[in-house]
């Protein structure tokens, strides 16, 4: 598969589908700027590959961000695709809401507010151009409020209006915007889950899949199609409808 992207930027990129994406692009000659908080990760990474330059960032720090990648605006350096993939999972009901109210502001700081970072950094330069591709990695779990998942769905949420707004505002200058949406993934965030994940699909499986849609201009990147149809079909649901299957089938004491 011929890829049209010459380079590629993509955040949480030291372990899950953000290590994977950016070892399959690598692999077939793009450039890739792999960023994470973890640097031993990251240089474990760029061993792997030499298309993989490691730059150590943390994205919910906005000034961090606009400090390392101010080499993207230097020579031709700036990346042709953006995948914006940091993300935090953290899984609580809101009993715990006091106790785990740090876990909340982080998980916002880092899921929604670390791409809104990325963004003012190269969105100037990006809509100066007329040209990239920006795909941000959400969630399944943002199409409706699920429970246990106070810090972590509504993140989602967030990022799915956001990616909307982006399409009907950059596509008519010429930036192709995607939105990705997994279902359950075999990475080490979801190994820690204690609860039935169905179609989990490897991380394999996800870069692939993801990397074939976004050459396809596809808005939004989801898989796998009958769990994600299934909870695209709650979002249509009456509302009592929705919290009786909640209830029933999902939400169980």
């Amino acid at each position: 598969m011929s890829l049209p992207w010459k380079s590629a930027w993509i955040t949480g990129a030291s372990s899950g589908i953000g290590r994977e994406l950016a070892l399959q692009l690598a692999s077939q000659n793009v450039e890739i700027y792999a960023s994470a908080r973890r640097s031993d990760e990251l240089q474990i990474l760029s061993g792997i590959n030499n298309n993989i330059r490691s730059i150590n960032l943390d994205v919910s720090k906005i000034k961090d961000v606009r400090k390392k990648t101010k080499f993207f605006f230097e020579d031709d350096n700036f990346p042709d695709l953006v995948i914006l993939n940091a993300g935090v999972s953290r899984l609580f009901t809101l009993d715990k809401i006091d106790e785990k109210h740090q876990d909340i502001i982080d998980s916002m700081d880092t899921n929604y507010f670390g791409v809104i970072n990325c963004l003012s950094a190269i969105l100037p330069r990006m809509i100066e151009r007329k040209k990239g591709h920006i795909a941000i990695m959400s969630s399944v779990a943002g199409y409706r409020g699920l429970p246990n998942s106070v810090a972590y769905s509504p993140t989602k949420a967030a990022l799915i209006n956001l990616v909307e707004i982006m399409r009907s505002e950059l596509s008519p200058l010429g930036i192709n915007i995607s939105v990705i949406n997994p279902g359950f993934v075999d990475t080490d965030a979801t190994k820690v889950n204690k609860f039935r994940m169905p179609s989990m699909v490897s991380v394999e499986f996800a870069a692939r899949k993801i990397i074939r849609d976004l050459v396809k201009l596809k808005y939004e990147v989801a898989f796998p199609f009958m769990f994600t149809f299934f909870i695209k079909f709650l979002r249509i649901l009456p509302n009592t409808l929705y919290f009786y299957i909640i209830r029933k089938l999902v939400w169980k004491s």
